[in-house]
């Protein structure tokens, strides 16, 4: 390979962090991104969340010339010394007698049979821990290629024709194939010739990202589950007992998820422990979460996977079910944060087209599928997206990561941090839902490290996510999290303020009543510097903006009660009425609701008029009246009207609907001059009176 072409195939460091100036660009550019609207934050929250994270390299020196030296000093003459040789050894024979017994044959091991014993040499691709080396010693057991030894994996392929050099079975497993380090099909027929000649045979698995080109290959995948489950629960208990033991929840809720061939293994001391009477079914099911615990701990622990990893499995902990190419590239970011504090004398380097998406899902227990991805302009179809197989995984992964690796939580927490600038909701989201598992796992980190520097941000968006955080920690019921909201709500930092505002507003359809308390106390509290000005300015406080916007929430969520609620104060609290009325005002701004194409408070009152409930319809009306007698809200409530009426010419149940509430309205001389005003003056867009605004002046008597 010439100089060239090494640098092109050669790992690209990875980028320095932005210098000063860049970064505060950077920041005050995420700073711009518009305030979003509570109802369309509510959205993206439903939409994106979950179902319920210096080495020293010894090289040899030649031509050291002066200077001091300390260590040891190797001294070579005559060129360079030979490698040694690769060592083989014997698979002990006890080993094989086990695998006798519970190894069970599939389409792929038949196939890669008929294969070693025409070519006398198979290469089996496979993943790890899939259990594709007993199929390797059984491939040559089967046929008799006694004794069976082990290889250790050469310096050069061309070398290991050297170590087959007796009648008997050959087993080298992960053969390290890449494309700096090719197998040709040369050095595959000097091989099977020397395996001719020696009468022996040989078995080689790799990885299924091993670069092969046009060679023939076996693809390894065992045998079902069940399969392998009955053949190690059988001797131990006879095969009569298998069909009752089989049919346990506990045996079935296992055999649903894919393990490992040794986690099977495992699964089946437990299940004959149980038919001896000496578990209960109840630990007998507990067993699963257990293997999902001890498979975290070992990716974590382990030497393998590498660093780059691990934190592509810490990025799909917290993008679980999300896209696959979003988990990924936000998995290198995290990776360059951890390697600089494993390593921060080097430079991280990620090789761009270095990693199989095939090799990653497998290493994670996780399948990939394709579906559609929500997002604020549709639904987009075709995106592949990834989920572990385990639902427990991501959550147990997280809180590994954060309560038993705290050298991992500074990488972490700002990789979590910095995510909240990211534009795509989805991303904003998860990592929420990320902090807020976190907060299961220790509240108080959770707490310091990313929701209350959200809080204490001045950028919005920052806010809603420590908004989100706090609302789905109050639905997995971490403990303390309703004080810290009541708290936030009622105190003097309006950043808090508004989290807990938001939080509440999402809460909302659970906590109603507890919610609009918290509110009412909230517009009760002393108003704060920024409400002090003129009282005169139409401009809307931005507590003010809060307010209504949790308000808003929690009307189109919850409905009926809050609406019966805030009817009932209406009147009679000059405080909470002007934040009733705007959260009113907004609510029926909302173009589209989630169950009609109508506007939703349109929907809500056609709804109610239909069931013949007088209550709902009636607090409505009396809402509508309040905006049109107001003359702060009037105008924007007209224009609602009017969007209303040009939205109905298409639709008559929307007409109907509106011929109900324009009825009741127009009971007063003044709201029937105004609603006579606007049916007159409603036109469409090529400047005609509106059809349903004829209609409904006919039907209202206003012509």
């Amino acid at each position: 390979m010439s100089q060239d072409e090494a640098a092109t195939d050669a790992p690209k460091p990875a980028e320095e962090p932005a210098p000063d100036g860049d970064r505060k660009k950077q920041e005050d550019e995420a700073e711009e991104q518009p305030r979003q609207e509570a109802w369309a934050a509510r959205r993206d929250l439903i939409a994106h969340g979950p179902d319920f994270v210096s080495t020293l390299v010894g090289r040899d020196q030649f031509g050291q010339t002066g200077g001091t030296h300390y260590g040891d000093q190797h001294f070579h003459f005559g060129g360079r010394p030979k490698a040694p040789a690769p060592l083989s050894g014997p698979v002990p024979h006890t080993e094989i007698e086990k695998l006798k017994g519970v190894f069970r044959s599939c389409d792929s091991f038949d196939e890669a049979l008929g294969r070693l014993r025409d070519d006398r040499l198979v290469i089996l691709s496979g993943g790890h821990e899939t259990g594709r080396r007993s199929a390797a010693l059984m491939l040559l057991h089967r046929l008799g290629a006694e004794p069976i030894r082990s290889l250790d994996p050469p310096a050069s392929f061309a070398a290991l024709a050297d170590e087959v050099e007796s009648s008997a079975g050959y087993v080298l497993c992960d053969l390290m194939v890449s494309r700096n380090r090719p197998l040709r099909e040369a050095q595959l027929l000097a091989l099977r010739e020397q395996l001719e000649r020696t009468r022996a045979r040989l078995v080689i698995t790799v990885e299924p990202s091993a670069a092969l080109d046009d060679l023939f290959s076996v693809r390894w995948e065992p045998p079902p589950a069940e399969d392998l489950l009955h053949a190690h629960v059988t001797p131990a208990t006879g095969e009569d007992v298998w069909p009752g033991l089989v049919g346990l929840p506990a045996v079935k809720e296992f055999l649903t998820r894919q393990h490992r061939p040794d986690e099977i293994r495992q699964f089946a001391l437990q299940v004959v422990a149980h038919h001896r009477g000496e578990i209960d079914e109840a630990r007998l099911a507990a067993w699963g979460e257990t293997a999902v615990a001890t498979r975290v701990a070992r990716w974590l622990t382990a030497e393998k996977p590498v660093l780059r990893d691990k934190a592509f499995l810490v990025s799909l902990a917290v993008f679980d079910k999300a896209p696959y190419a979003v988990t990924a590239e936000l998995a290198d970011s995290l990776f360059v944060r951890l390697h600089e504090i494993q390593d921060p004398g080097a430079r991280p380097s990620i090789p761009v087209f270095g990693s199989s998406r095939e090799d990653r899902l497998r290493l994670a227990h996780a399948d990939g599928y394709v579906t559609a991805e929500v997002t604020e302009w549709g639904p987009l179809e075709g995106r592949f997206c990834a989920a572990f197989r385990d639902e427990r995984t991501a959550r147990m992964l997280l809180e590994e990561v954060w309560n038993l690796h705290p050298s991992a939580r500074p990488a972490l927490a700002e990789w979590i941090r910095k995510l909240t600038d990211d534009r795509r909701p989805l991303v904003r989201t998860r990592v929420a839902s990320a902090a807020a598992l976190l907060a299961t796992a220790d509240l108080s980190s959770a707490m310091a490290h990313l929701i209350e520097p959200w809080a204490d941000s001045r950028k919005p968006h920052a806010w809603l996510t420590a908004a989100n955080a706090l609302t789905m920690a109050q639905l997995l019921r971490v403990p303390t999290v309703s004080r810290i909201l009541h708290d936030w709500c009622t105190g003097d930092i309006e950043s808090r303020r508004w989290t807990a505002i938001r939080a509440y507003g999402l809460l909302g359809p659970v906590h109603h009543e507890e919610t609009l308390a918290a509110l009412v106390d909230a517009m009760h509290r002393p108003p704060s510097a920024e409400t002090d000005g003129d009282p005169e300015d139409e401009e809307v406080p931005e507590e003010a903006r809060q307010l209504a916007d949790a308000l808003e929430l929690l009307l189109l969520a919850v409905r009926e009660p809050v609406l019966a609620a805030l009817a009932e104060l209406l009147p009679a609290d000059r405080v909470v009425r002007p934040h009733a009325l705007l959260a009113f005002r907004q609510a029926c701004r909302q173009a589209k609701g989630d169950e009609s194409d109508r506007p939703p408070v349109l929907d809500w009152y056609a709804r109610a008029a239909a069931a013949e409930d007088t209550a709902v319809t009636r607090y409505l009306i009396e809402f509508w009246d309040a905006l049109l007698t107001d003359r702060a809200h009037n105008p924007q409530a007209l224009g609602i009207l009017r969007s209303w009426v040009r939205g109905a010419d298409d639709d008559p149940e929307s007409e109907s609907a509106l011929a109900s509430l324009l009825g009741a309205l127009v009971t007063t001389p003044t709201n029937r001059h105004r609603v006579s005003h606007l049916l007159s003056t409603v036109r469409d867009s090529r400047g005609a009176r509106s059809p349903a605004a004829v209609r409904l002046s006919r039907r209202l008597s206003l012509d």
